[in-house]
């Protein structure tokens, strides 16, 4: 193939995308469009084109406009340059623990399903329509800094399982402040914010690679006076458990024997035959899993340990633009061609160079390269994997357009059917961890339904109005605000908003959540009515006594069916409201219904899109794909068509 051949191919594939065609399906005018193609083009490898979230996660498909994305960074070499935009793990740093247990030998359908070998990471939000149709049962379910119930589509659906003992037998809720789920759980453990909690972390800030170290606040302050603490938690406010700590804990004392095999992984590597402490754990990280830190240390005469505790952040790597083009591993000091390599490296017909019959990196003009992540070690503009599991059409196996399930043609506004875009945040507030910041919940506290005017006229409101948007499995009641900052046909939502609490003095601050009741029908239907919103209250905090708000917003998120992407699994979180209208004179400000019957069959509707494995050989999923947590390689097959010696495929 030259490149001759496929630029013509590139022109015939995508002539008709014209500005035009664009300018069609997303109602922006062609020269706009045209104007941010020419800037693009001359972009001289300065293009950044990261998405988080976006149009990515609210529509079917939405894989794709991340991958075509990505395709425009290639058209104009923007691959890892200045400017330009670096792959997903090419500036981040991830330390090797002391100890890492063999793979698992189970493979947990309730995380990933035969229905979506392509997902990346498990379809939680899926999780208690697994449960309620039979796929199993879970004895113990951690919530970790995670409100289900809250956060997700469908949460009726979450809270019938989560009061179900038969489906979740002990659910145990780790949480920095009360949620929503909380009120169905076993036990509700109160988990340390930043300050109160040992942790790690390491963000893709700029081209660098770095890590950086949290500690306990008073915990440190505490011993540098003196006073000798063994356990976090003496030291917090409130007795609230360090996580490590608890995990670490937890792990040794559920095999006190050793009999289960849990014990040994968590068995101090400096006092042998005791349970490895914090200190240690992060020890071990900085004195061996570091490059650099310790002779960083050493030069100030510290130990790693305490360099981070000092300093609290370390520069593993000044710049990590182009890792693609750096010798492939162990091949550093090779002469290029193949009689050259070591007895266990050869080079396949593509090019690639294979050690112990595992894809290391590719020939490049002569040279050893390390490569791209893939099956090939080259950027894939076309992926065999995808034809290969029955998603063969041109649309998914290049960079394409595929049509989203809110696409204009699927919404009919003769019959009052609208777009719903749920996905919008507010700059002051983080998911639900903002209701305990009293100043966060004074700017922002209410999330009314965005409408343009012309909508709003032909409905016959006006802002602060209440109306009524009903999904495909029931509906919410909000007050809306006119404003041409959104597009006829289209309603928007925030995020954040519409916290509740089950009795008046327990659960979530009363001056950000509103207290509820909720009823079921045995049917299946749910209801839930708001009694009174916030108010001011006496506490140890003045504050609480000057709030002087009562609408803290609508619970949207649990009148949305759930919209699992067949090939991804992301939920799309686009709606169709199927219906917008002035509310009734019984209607109320944050009344809800929804009908679970109706959720399990638009479930089942996003389920029957699906090709489920087995894929080639039998296989559950690819075995190059990138899993968290990854099995032993026996678990990725799910027949007895497997060669007799699987070679496992992965990125190095």
């Amino acid at each position: 193939v030259t490149f001759e051949n496929f630029d013509l191919l590139l022109k015939e594939l995508y002539a008709q995308f014209t500005p035009e065609f664009a300018a069609k399906e997303s109602n922006v005018d062609a020269e706009r469009i045209i104007a941010s193609a020419k800037a693009v083009a001359n972009c001289q490898g300065r293009l950044a084109t990261h998405v988080w979230r976006s149009a990515a996660s609210g529509n079917l498909g939405g894989w794709q406009v991340a991958r075509t994305l990505f395709f425009l960074n290639v058209l104009t070499g923007s691959v890892g340059t200045p400017g330009g935009t670096s792959g997903n793990s090419w500036n981040k740093f991830v330390p090797k623990t002391f100890d890492t247990p063999p793979p698992q030998k189970k493979w947990n359908e309730l995380l990933l399903p035969k229905e979506w070998p392509m997902a990346h990471f498990e379809l939680s939000f899926l999780l208690p329509h697994f449960l309620l149709e039979g796929r199993g049962k879970l004895d113990v379910y951690f919530t970790r800094v995670y409100n289900p119930l809250w956060i997700n589509p469908d949460g009726f659906m979450w809270m019938k399982a989560l009061r179900d003992e038969n489906l979740i037998g002990n659910h145990i809720a780790l949480t920095p402040t009360w949620n929503e789920s909380a009120w169905y759980a076993d036990y509700v453990l109160p988990m340390g914010h930043s300050g109160e909690r040992h942790d790690i972390m390491s963000q893709e800030t700029h081209a660098g690679q770095w890590i950086a170290f949290r500690q306990p606040v008073r915990r440190v302050a505490m011993e540098r006076m003196g006073q000798k603490v063994q356990f976090t938690y003496e030291a917090n406010p409130g007795e609230v458990w360090e996580e490590v700590e608890f995990w670490l804990q937890l792990s040794w004392r559920i095999d006190p024997d050793g009999s289960l095999g849990i014990r040994s992984h968590f068995e101090s590597p400096y006092r042998p035959g005791e349970c490895i402490t914090a200190d240690e754990y992060y020890r071990w990280i900085f004195e061996n899993s570091v490059p650099g830190l310790p002779e960083a240390a050493a030069a100030e005469g510290l130990t790693p340990l305490e360099y981070m505790r000092r300093y609290g952040a370390f520069e593993v790597v000044k710049e990590n633009y182009a890792p693609y083009e750096k010798p492939a591993p162990g091949l550093e000091m090779t002469h290029p061609g193949n009689g050259s390599l070591p007895p266990d490296y050869k080079i396949d017909g593509n090019g690639r160079i294979l050690k112990n019959d595992q894809a290391i990196g590719v020939m490049v003009d002569g040279t050893p390269r390390a490569g791209f992540g893939t099956p090939s070690r080259k950027l894939e503009f076309y992926q065999p994997t995808l034809a290969e599991w029955g998603w063969n059409e041109l649309e998914y196996t290049v960079p394409h357009y595929l049509k989203s399930h809110v696409h204009p043609d699927n919404i009919d506004r003769s019959k009052g059917e609208m777009l719903l875009l749920p996905t919008f945040r507010l700059p002051t507030l983080i998911h639900t961890r903002s209701a305990n910041a009293k100043w966060l919940y004074e700017i922002s506290h209410r999330n009314p339904v965005w409408m343009h005017p012309e909508d709003a006229r032909r409905i016959g409101v006006h802002s602060n109005d209440l109306i009524k948007v009903e999904t495909e499995i029931g509906y919410f009641v909000s007050k809306v605000w006119v404003t041409e900052g959104i597009k006829p046909g289209v309603i928007a939502m925030s995020h954040h908003l519409g916290r509740w609490r089950l009795q008046e003095n327990i659960g979530l601050n009363r001056g950000t959540s509103s207290l509820v009741e909720i009823d079921e029908t045995p049917d299946g239907e749910f209801s839930l009515r708001k009694k009174h919103g916030a108010a001011a209250f006496e506490s140890d905090d003045p504050d609480t006594s000057r709030i002087w708000w009562e609408d803290v917003g609508v619970h949207q998120n649990i009148t949305h069916a759930v919209h699992p992407d067949p090939i991804s699994g992301m939920h799309c979180w686009h709606q169709k409201a199927m219906q917008v209208s002035k509310a009734g004179p019984q209607d109320r400000n944050g009344d809800i219904r929804v009908d679970t019957n109706k959720s399990m069959a638009v479930y089942r509707q996003w389920l029957a899109m699906t090709k489920p494995a087995p894929g080639p050989n039998g296989l559950r999923r690819p075995l190059w794909l990138k899993r968290p947590l990854k099995p032993h390689i026996s678990m990725f097959y799910l027949t007895e068509e497997k060669t007799a010696a699987p070679v496992e495929e992965k990125t190095v």
